[in-house]
């Protein structure tokens, strides 16, 4: 039975399209491939070219952030292995991440996070932008939060997310008040996709015993429309060496990388 895969051209895959991983990708991520201006699309481009099979990190922390603070020393050196979409070039399923992934998300939708890079001490999570901003909780926004909206969702479950041991939020978010009726837009709502990310994050880095960091990459001209959201996101992080290794990093530079 076909399960409506759509193989990317030479249009969208500037290179490595023969790659074992689009053998595996899932149909979402290849079907948007295919679409003008996609952000996959951009993001194979962008990174495939520069780990080839890896890229140092140093090189990637040395690029101009839009924001971030500076981090250099040997602790840094690490060569990072990329996983797009959670699969490496060959195909092969990050280490750990299923067993992560139900653990945060339960039977849900799974969070998708763009861009991993392993290395042997560290895991940067990348969420990749290109026009769009970070997601918003969908529940929320169409009148289902079971938080909020009592009369709507009785039936159901409480969030997960701020009811369900390793999934939690606030185990590493200040999000404030657990939401109650009337709340309108909390923070929960707003930083969805990034908190997830987070949390998945933190749970594959110390189920793998490496040291995360978080990044947004982003055009350097949508970051205007960006920094307001990341700021108050940014600011919610409890652990302040965490906090650290946040970083927003425009496409340019690391383009300049891959040139260089």
């Amino acid at each position: 039975m076909s399960d409506d895969r759509v193989t990317p051209s030479p249009k969208q895959i500037l290179s490595g399209a023969g790659e074992p991983i689009f053998r595996v990708l899932p149909a979402g991520v290849l079907a948007n491939m295919v679409i003008p201006g996609s952000e996959n699309a951009l993001l194979w481009n962008l990174v495939y070219p520069l780990a080839q099979p890896t890229v140092r990190l140093v090189d990637l922390l040395g690029a101009r952030p839009l924001w971030g603070t500076p981090l250099s020393g040997d602790e840094f050196v690490d060569e990072l292995k990329p996983y797009f979409w959670g699969y490496s070039v060959e195909g092969e399923r990050l280490e750990g991440l299923d067993a992560v992934l139900a653990r945060v998300d339960g039977q849900g939708p799974r969070t998708e996070i763009d861009l991993y890079l392993r290395g042997a001490n560290h895991l940067v999570v990348a969420e990749v932008k290109n026009l769009a901003t970070p997601g918003r909780c969908s529940r929320y926004a169409a009148g289902r939060c079971p938080e909020i909206h009592i009369e709507e969702s009785v039936l159901r479950d409480p969030c997960r997310y701020w009811e369900q041991d390793g999934a939690r939020f606030e185990t590493a978010l200040d999000f404030g008040q657990r939401p109650v009726p009337g709340n309108e837009s909390p923070p929960c709502d707003r930083h969805y996709q990034l908190g997830r990310t987070l949390l998945v994050g933190l749970s594959l880095a110390q189920r793998l015993g490496l040291t995360l960091h978080l990044w947004l990459v982003t055009p350097s001209g949508a970051w205007s429309h960006l920094e307001r959201g990341w700021l108050d996101f940014a600011s919610r992080v409890r652990d302040e060496c965490l906090w650290r290794r946040l970083r927003v990093l425009p496409w340019e530079e690391i383009q300049a990388i891959s040139r260089g």
